[in-house]
């Protein structure tokens, strides 16, 4: 009955689906476990994995507004300058 429900949906039998397992961790997430959700439809094993997954994503962000910083910094401290071509000329008559 499930697979008639699911090949009615729209789904196939072979499609993997989302929660099988953990996200960090790929341990399998069983049918009458506890999952823990981030950002919409992340899933986790534990606690502890969501919580790492977090904490990866709060490093990287800061990382990403350091380095947007940094670079922002370094451009407008550059100064302008001008290229100047330099050489003889020699004119005959």
């Amino acid at each position: 009955m499930t697979s008639d429900v699911l090949s009615y949906a729209g789904y196939e039998e072979t499609e993997s689906h989302f929660l099988e397992a953990c996200t960090l961790c790929s341990k399998p997430l069983g049918q009458n476990s506890d999952i823990y959700m981030y950002r919409g439809n992340t899933p986790f094993c534990s606690q502890e994995c969501r919580q790492e997954q977090i904490e990866n994503d709060e490093a990287r962000e800061r990382r990403r507004k350091v380095s947007s910083k940094k670079n922002s910094t370094e451009t407008s401290k550059k100064p302008k300058t001008t290229t100047v071509q330099t050489g003889t000329l020699v004119a005959s008559n």
